[in-house]
Formats: structure tokens, sequence, C-alpha cells
């Protein structure tokens, strides 16, 4: 059974989801705020890391058939960029065991 804070988190995310797929139906994309959007990506991007790293998770962290390889590259060449990494670091972190 899900606890109140599972049940919370449940609803947050799909309060997100429904704002960013209103935003892209749209066309408004400042619906979600660049502030908003750095926000979740970070608590996205850590919670996803910590899972991988303590329980050797193998979950997708997307559904390719949701987005473009367009998608993919620009958000990940972003990521890379935010935390200063260049290829040359992301290709030693690429091929390590998992």
């Amino acid at each position: 059974m899900a606890t109140s804070v599972q049940t919370d988190a449940v609803s947050l995310g799909a309060d997100f989801v429904e704002a960013a797929e209103q935003a892209l139906c749209s066309g408004r994309l400042e619906q979600v705020t660049d502030a908003e959007l750095e926000r979740i990506m970070t608590a996205a991007v850590r919670l996803y890391a910590a899972k991988a790293e303590s329980e050797g998770s193998s979950a997708r962290p997307i559904t390719p058939e949701e987005v473009t390889p367009t998608d993919v590259v620009v958000t990940a060449s972003a990521l890379i960029r935010s935390a200063g990494l260049n290829l040359w670091d992301v290709s030693m972190w690429f091929n390590r065991a998992k």
C-alpha cells in the first residue's frame, strides 16, 4: 500500500507531466518556467543517479517512444555542459561496468 508521501510524489509527478504536456501541445512553453524546469531536472537527475548507484537499477530514464533522438541529444548535451564535463569525461563513464 502506498504511503502518503509516495502518493504525494506520484501526484506531483503527474501534475508536472500534465503541465509539461499542456505547454508542449499549446506551444506556450513559458507555462513551465526555466527555474521550475531546472529544479525538476536537478531532482530527477539526482534521484535517477542515486537509484542507479545504490540499487544497480536498470530502469530506463526515458520512454524512448515518447522522445526523439534530437530531444535526447539536446538534453544530454545541455546536462554535459551544465556539469562542466566534456565528451572525454563522458566516455570514461559511458563504458564503465554497470
